[in-house]
């Protein structure tokens, strides 16, 4: 998703941000998916809507989604319907939707980072969790500021 808004977004905070957003994630997904691979869990699958950001992530909860939860039982994931929308979308009505379907994705990560922080049992995990909630509630901030502004 970030990677749509380096060509379609008008607003060069939304490009600036979501180019930061995506170099935070990235290391985090890899972070998690090593996590899942040592523990012998599954990954979640990237045809996933709007888990991928032009990377190999496909990490729930870490990439770049609505207010709405799809099929996946996941806070915050894009839908099918919510992803074809956005990459319609261009200029300032990009920016517009790609600041909403951000912050409610942003949320629904912030959401399962605090149950992990709370019913998780792997300290670094839930360092991690830490660190997402201070990060994304941060960026929500930000994007609340920007779509006020739109």
């Amino acid at each position: 998703m970030s990677k749509l808004a380096d060509e379609q977004a008008e607003d060069a905070k939304i490009k600036t941000l979501a180019g930061d957003i995506e170099k935070a994630q990235d290391p985090e997904i890899k972070k998690m998916k090593s996590w899942l691979k040592a523990w012998g869990k599954p990954e979640s699958g990237s045809s996933m809507p709007g888990m991928d950001h032009g990377s190999d992530s496909s990490m729930p909860g870490m990439d770049h989604g609505s207010g709405s939860s799809d099929d996946s039982g996941m806070p915050g994931m894009m839908s099918d319907k919510d992803m074809k929308e956005l990459k319609a979308a261009k200029g300032a009505d990009f920016d517009k939707k790609f600041a909403q379907m951000m912050i409610g994705h942003h949320n629904g990560a912030i959401d399962m980072a605090k149950d992990e922080q709370k019913n998780g049992k792997n300290a670094t995990a839930k360092k991690l969790a830490e660190d997402v909630v201070k990060t994304q509630t941060a960026e929500v901030k930000q994007l609340q500021g920007m779509l006020d502004k739109l």
